[in-house]
């Protein structure tokens, strides 16, 4: 009956009422099929395993970054690649023409010095790049397959074919672009040329500061004395720079943040790139991330479920409000600052936030702003744990010991009975994604254990399948702040941690 027990009950349904034990135990239609009451006439049965993306074989693509130094090229491909990677598990590298120029033999590439001073890369640099590009290509991502369940058979798996390389240059001038088309047609890729324009000086000197740490500590003077030096040097790039246009080329026009055009845009992957980057914001405003405050069930063992806070988890959402007054409310120099408030809509993640205060201040361009007004999210819900919803694990392994020794097998795929697997989480969490990137407050979120953890693996960078592994424990905030080579984190102790007291027992 196991095989049918997967058939008939793995597949969570948003539209389906929550399951009663009491109604499974009084056999009303609810319990777990068996060979005593189910008799299935199926000689054919359809093969399925778990889809973790929505790619297609074809999606081979070159992004090629197009613009002039410090517009944010580098931040875009890293991010790019990134979400890509994470959310439909395709193979993503970036190949940034400036560490080939550090590294070849000849150091004769790009180099801009603390002076600000920029050259352009060497010819035989783009070439190394290029024959790595074409290289890693060739490797064969291919297909992966997995074992049928119940069966020696095996299938592919969608969404697990193409790659994506971020070619990270300036690439400003039509015919090198034009070059570059030729150079990659041997490897069968699509090219996109991601070009990105900024005039907002501010931005352009917080680019120059992330790429050159030495800057950022420099005297005003200096600065100025950078600044002006970086603007000659890429005075000499503008007069050669013709912005992308190309009617036979597919590309994609970032200017300023805030405007995007594009041509030649086809097909699921270039698709969700174009939708990303329309999304994509280049402050690097930081994110909060905290679990709920304990509820009854965390004290008793019980996973999933909509229970209330302990008085422990009261404590906690009492002084998290304090915390977030004169953290995150406030900017570095003091004065009142914007910010957010996401929760999910699970009363142990609103009832921890309720405590937050919502005043009105007066943003820098006039405008009226309130505080951390509360938003919730659906897709913020926990993990659903389908029939297991409201149990221990001692009592899952007990009454399912199948599902127990499928769930310590792969906890990562593992999906719970008529409930949800990691997998589910991540396509779920995408829009909020996109909605996390376009913010330009700091923003806190107060959510579920398992939802944190998908959540800090994308910022970070860390492998999809390594999500569970993630320490997300009760009374932390953990703030994680972008920057132009990756996330700096920050864990922060709201209360101080009780000795020999337990407070989060279960984990998804």
């Amino acid at each position: 009956t196991s095989a049918l027990w997967a058939s008939v009950w793995a597949f969570p349904s948003p539209t389906l009422p929550l399951v009663r034990r009491e109604q499974m135990a009084a056999g009303q239609g609810t319990s777990m099929p068996s060979s005593a009451n189910v008799v299935v006439d199926n000689p054919y049965p359809q093969a399925w395993g778990h889809t973790t993306s929505f790619a297609t074989r074809s999606d081979k693509l070159v992004c090629v970054m197009v613009g002039l130094p410090a517009r944010g090229k580098s931040y875009i491909a890293r991010r790019l690649a990134q979400y890509l990677s994470f959310f439909y598990s395709t193979p993503c590298r970036v190949f940034d023409v400036v560490t080939y120029s550090r590294q070849h033999v000849d150091k004769a590439g790009r180099k801009c010095d603390e002076n600000g001073t920029i050259e352009e890369p060497s010819q035989a640099a783009v070439e190394q790049t290029l024959a790595d590009i074409r290289d890693w290509m060739h490797e064969g991502h291919k297909a992966k397959r997995r074992r049928t369940a119940g069966t020696s058979e095996s299938t592919y798996v969608s969404g697990e074919f193409g790659a994506v390389a971020m070619y990270d240059a300036t690439n400003l001038t039509m015919e090198h672009r034009s070059w570059l088309a030729d150079q990659l047609k041997d490897i069968g890729a699509k090219l996109i040329f991601i070009e990105t324009i900024c005039s907002d000086e501010k931005r352009i000197w917080r680019e120059i500061s992330a790429q050159r740490p030495v800057v950022a500590e420099a005297t005003s003077e200096e600065k100025i004395r950078i600044l002006e030096a970086f603007g000659r040097s890429v005075s000499k790039l503008e007069s050669a720079y013709e912005p992308v246009s190309e009617k036979k080329l597919s590309w994609i026009k970032v200017v300023d943040g805030s405007q995007i055009a594009m041509n030649e845009i086809r097909g699921f992957l270039p698709s969700r790139i174009a939708q990303f980057l329309m999304n994509l914001n280049l402050d690097r405003r930081p994110f909060y991330l905290s679990r709920h405050g304990q509820s009854e069930y965390n004290r008793l063992g019980k996973i999933g479920g909509d229970s209330d806070l302990t008085e422990h988890g009261e404590e906690y959402a009492t002084a998290l409000a304090k915390w977030v007054q004169s953290n995150i409310k406030v900017g570095p120099d003091g004065s009142p600052q914007a910010a957010r408030l996401w929760t999910s809509s699970m009363r142990r993640t609103i009832n921890t936030a309720r405590h937050i205060s919502h005043e009105q201040i007066d943003r820098p361009n006039g405008s009226d702003w309130i505080q951390m007004r509360p938003k919730r999210f659906r897709n913020l819900d926990e993990i659903y744990a389908g029939l297991c919803d409201g149990m221990t694990y001692e009592e899952i392994a007990a009454q399912f010991p199948d599902e127990a020794k499928a769930r310590k097998t792969d906890k990562f795929e593992y999906r719970y009975p008529r409930g949800e697997s990691y997998t589910d989480l991540i396509s779920r969490l995408e829009p909020v994604a996109h909605e996390m990137e376009r913010q330009r407050e700091p923003l806190l979120i107060v959510a579920h254990q398992a939802i944190l953890r998908v959540i800090y693996c994308y910022m970070m960078d860390r492998p999809r399948e390594t999500c569970y592994e993630v320490a997300i424990p009760l009374n932390t905030v953990i703030k994680l702040t972008p920057t132009a080579t990756g996330c700096l984190e920050e864990r922060l102790d709201i209360i101080p941690k009780r000795a020999g007291v337990e407070l989060d027992p279960a984990s998804h």
